[in-house]
């Protein structure tokens, strides 16, 4: 059982400047989430002039609880001036919850942040969420869909209510916001899933092994027929094998292109690709900038 979460920044563009315009940290849930979910994250921010982060997003679901903070004439939130962006001072804040399941992007994740405010996250693994979702995660791919305030809508069961640490971004300290993530998503009651173990156990092979290239090669590998694995996917992650490979296979692109010097046709190669044009083409799709782009905003 994980007892850190992941320390890496893949996928996110620009991590650097990330950690300096807001604070960022990642948890883990409760040990009996451990399966399903990869971690908790969370955000908090004060700032005095807009900032726009880029994810290319992972093969992943995510459930999403924010509250905003502004108001107070000077654009930070701090009505109570001690910094933390509470009014008040106790602690909480005042602006409402807002709550979304945000399925599997296929596109550049953009999202400006303003003024003062928190974000508490759930990353599921790859193929985690359907037990609590029980029906095709490929339904939810490139979607956002909105919550009840501070609650999760169980498919077939009432509403769960937040649980009794109450809105995940109510909380003050980052262990009652995770203890309010822990009793949402214990609520929505999941259930073992052999399938979504197995699902999740592939995509993180995927991951995890850069020489993972083609999905032929893959099926061949864990002897599962290529149609199995296709299908498998699409009901538990949300999109095919052939799409989580180039994903993860990118993300390595862009933390590489952020680590300094290097040569493209080389790392083309190392990834895949039949040429540096296919990996250019690709990378500028997926981040919004070329790879030598990148490469120098970063530096």
């Amino acid at each position: 059982m994980r007892q850190r979460p992941r320390g890496d920044s893949r996928g996110i563009l620009d991590p650097g400047r990330l950690l300096r315009e807001v604070r960022f940290r990642r948890h883990l849930p409760a040990e009996p989430l451990r399966p399903w979910v990869e971690h908790y994250w969370l955000i908090d921010w004060a700032l005095s002039t807009p900032f726009e982060q880029r994810v290319v997003p992972h093969p992943a679901v995510n459930v999403v609880f924010r509250r905003d903070h502004d108001g107070d004439g000077n654009g930070d939130g701090d009505r109570d001036g001690d910094g933390d962006g509470d009014r008040d001072g106790d602690g909480d804040g005042d602006g409402p919850e807002s709550g979304e399941v945000a399925g599997v992007g296929r596109d550049l994740f953009r999202i400006t942040l303003s003024g003062t405010g928190r974000v508490s996250g759930v990353q599921f693994r790859p193929g985690g969420f359907h037990p609590f979702w029980r029906r095709p995660v490929s339904d939810l791919t490139g979607r956002r869909v909105p919550l009840p305030t501070g609650r999760l809508t169980c498919p077939d069961s009432p509403v769960c209510g937040s649980g009794p640490s109450g809105p995940p971004t109510s909380a003050a300290s980052d262990d009652e916001r995770c203890r309010a993530l822990d009793a949402l998503l214990t609520a929505w009651q999941p259930e073992p899933d052999p399938l979504a173990e197995e699902a999740m156990r592939l995509a993180e092979a995927i991951r995890t092994d850069r020489t993972v290239l083609r999905v032929d090669d893959f099926a061949a590998r864990h002897d599962v027929p290529v149609r199995r694995l296709q299908r498998l996917f699409l009901e538990y992650v949300g999109v095919g094998p052939k799409w989580v490979i180039r994903r993860y296979r990118l993300q390595e692109a862009v933390e590489q292109a952020a680590g300094g010097p290097l040569s493209w046709a080389e790392l083309a190669a190392d990834l895949g690709y039949s040429d540096q044009a296919h990996l250019v083409r690709d990378f500028t799709a997926v981040a919004g900038v070329s790879p030598a782009a990148y490469a120098r905003s970063v530096r």
